[in-house]
């Protein structure tokens, strides 16, 4: 009898020989192909039609079953097992061959992978069983009050029935995991993998492409589908002052912006299981923007508003941009120029979407690489059917995902709601997209992805505020104007040291929490180069985050603060200007004033057309208004 055997496994991605040990047991075998094909969630059958399957087993030899040269048949049963692949590097975020997970034992296959740390709002859904509570039916129940009927037990959070009757469009996604775990296996083989659009590197069978190319490194063809579970199924702004000071630039200008979205995840209680995003503040980047297009520029702040952000419990949850174009200025009505009749994102909004999901992933413990699609949201402000200013909010899917992330899709010239998959060059393969749709006659046929209509990648989010406003910030119109938004280079929305001036005289001492409570003006003050500040502004970031008004109090009294007083008191004259009532002093001034107090008049100027600083005496231009070397006023 011969001590080993050579076993002939025929996958999808082609035939490989095994030699084993005929007294191995089929456990071992099963190891033995995982290790050997790199695959995951798959088992092996005798015949081509997998119907007898060759169970793994630990009593089994594989001498009892085999014979030398069989041959088995490989069937994944729990997703693709090719792992990420795309080399592209976009920011701080990069998913590379070598920082993938290494092939796991199958004695832990499909386990959750324990090292990956989930949100903290996906920690406490998974603690939830999201059974869906129903009352006792009064005509349909014949049990006395402590029993339970098919009436009345608890529905699971993924019921269809209770999603129809609720007009629930899409399945939260820890009620999707919850359904993929509801079958015999309890779940043992639940595992989210990406598809791969990218040739496997590294096959020393042929040259490589253009070359040559195999079934074994050749990504498969993909037909894209309807997702039918969604990250965020709410994205909630905490109150419409939010939108409305984003929309100032427009109804200043004319022309459309762009901005990210800052906020929390939260559980949301209308959908089972569901996630909420809410936003507090909307940053706008540095950008350049006409009445029909948004260009953005290189943001050297984008680290700093991270920190700022996470400092105050936020982070960064979506991205929102204008599409307005006025109809009727006296009436105040847009143009309703997105709709069912012609797009609700075009495919090239859907392939910026797409790249900024991939740049914040969502960690998943069941995913093979520890991240699995993205809470990240996309919001259009446009024109809705009456012609008035709305949001409309949107994801896009895991399979739009791993097109943009494959460099697969791109836009077409003339028709924003058709995208457009790639074609094979010498320089890169792609492979066969395609979707499906019913024809002239009702019948379902496959259609190849050259061009694509973006609404199958498109999952909608509802979005609105709240009957009852909430404020992590200030309620800005309390005190007159506020704090000027950042990159915005127009007259009246700069900021610099005569805003931050103007804006603190409007507030009273004892109102000084509620003055600094604007995530603008603090994003300035961390940046500030005058006063350096960023590294006091600990308590006060904990001051604005817990609403904690002695520990605000206590940075009002810190020397970095007071020196700040002091050139805003030297600024103004020394005449306060504030709210504060007999005091005289506002916010943003102090008794403790320089001795250079007065006015800003110039001090050793050489010529009559030139003046000099009073704070750090450079020589500046007369028509100059604030100082071109450190920005205070005149």
């Amino acid at each position: 009898m011969l001590k080993q055997s050579l076993i002939r496994v025929q996958s999808p991605e082609g035939l490989k020989r095994i030699e084993i040990a005929t007294k191995a047991n089929l456990k071992e075998l099963y190891e033995t192909v995982q290790q050997n094909l790199k695959v995951d969630g798959f088992a092996l059958f005798k015949d081509r039609s997998f119907l007898t399957e060759l169970h793994s087993s630990q009593s089994q030899n594989v001498g009892s079953c085999l014979k030398h040269g069989d041959m088995l048949f490989l069937k994944k049963i729990a997703g693709s097992s090719i792992r990420r692949t795309s080399t592209t590097a976009i920011d701080d975020f990069e998913t590379t061959t070598t920082t993938l997970p290494q092939p796991i034992n199958s004695s832990k296959l499909f386990q959750p992978q324990a090292a990956v740390t989930e949100d903290d709002v996906d920690q406490l859904l998974s603690k939830m069983d999201g059974l869906i509570e129903r009352a006792r039916d009064p005509k349909l129940c014949r049990h006395n009050a402590n029993g339970r009927c098919v009436h009345c037990s608890p529905l699971e959070p993924y019921d269809d029935t209770y999603l129809k009757e609720n007009k629930i469009k899409h399945l939260s996604f820890n009620s999707f995991i919850r359904k993929q775990k509801s079958g015999i296996d309890r779940g043992k083989y639940v595992a989210f993998d990406d598809i791969n659009c990218r040739i496997k590197p590294g096959c020393r069978e042929h040259p490589p492409w253009p070359k040559g190319i195999c079934s074994k490194c050749q990504p498969s063809a993909v037909t894209l589908n309807r997702q039918i579970y969604r990250h965020i199924d709410n994205i909630m702004f905490e109150n419409p002052t939010i939108i409305e000071r984003f929309l100032d630039y427009w109804r200043t200008t004319a022309h459309q912006r762009m901005g990210f979205l800052y906020g929390t995840y939260e559980m949301h209680a209308d959908v089972p299981l569901g996630i909420r995003a809410t936003v507090a503040a909307i940053y706008e980047p540095p950008q350049e923007s006409t009445r029909d297009s948004i260009r953005l520029l290189d943001d050297e702040a984008a680290t700093d508003v991270d920190e700022l952000a996470q400092a105050l419990g936020l982070k960064k949850v979506g991205w929102i941009f204008t599409d307005l174009i006025t109809e009727d200025a006296a009436k105040g009505t847009v143009k309703h120029l997105r709709g069912i009749e012609t797009h609700f994102l075009t495919a090239q909004e859907c392939i910026t979407a797409g790249e900024l999901q991939n740049r914040h992933p969502n960690p998943c413990k069941y995913g093979s690489s520890g991240y699995f699609g993205s809470k990240f949201v996309t919001v259009c402000v446009t024109g809705d059917s009456s012609k008035q200013v709305h949001t409309e909010g949107y994801a896009v899917s895991a399979q739009c995902m791993a097109l943009v992330r494959d460099n697969c899709l791109i836009p077409t010239k003339d028709a924003p709601e058709l995208g457009y998959v790639r074609e094979s060059t010498d320089k890169q393969y792609v492979p066969d997209v395609y979707y499906k749709e019913k024809d002239q006659y009702g019948n379902e046929v496959q259609r190849l992805a050259r061009p694509l209509p973006v609404e199958y990648l498109l999952v909608d989010v509802p979005a609105s505020t709240p009957l009852q406003p909430q404020f992590t910030f200030t309620q800005y119109k309390k005190r007159g104007e506020p704090f000027p938004v950042e990159n915005r280079y127009l007259d009246g929305h700069l900021q610099d040291f005569n805003g931050l001036s103007t804006y603190l005289s409007h507030w009273a001492d004892h109102e000084f929490l509620e003055a600094v409570s604007d995530f603008h003006l603090l994003l300035y003050l961390y940046r500030m180069d005058t006063v350096p500040l960023r590294a006091h502004m600990g308590p006060l970031l904990e001051a604005v985050r817990t609403k904690n008004s002695d520990l605000a109090y206590s940075f009002k009294a810190s020397e970095p603060w007071k020196l700040l007083e002091s050139l805003i008191h030297a600024s103004t004259g020394g005449g306060g200007g504030g709210r504060g009532g007999s005091s005289g002093h506002s916010a943003g001034s102090t008794s403790t004033a320089p001795n250079s107090g007065g006015g800003a008049a110039p001090a050793g100027a050489g010529t009559n057309n030139q003046w000099q600083c009073n704070h750090c005496t450079f020589i500046n231009p007369a028509e100059l208004s604030s100082c071109e070397m450190c920005s205070l006023p005149r």
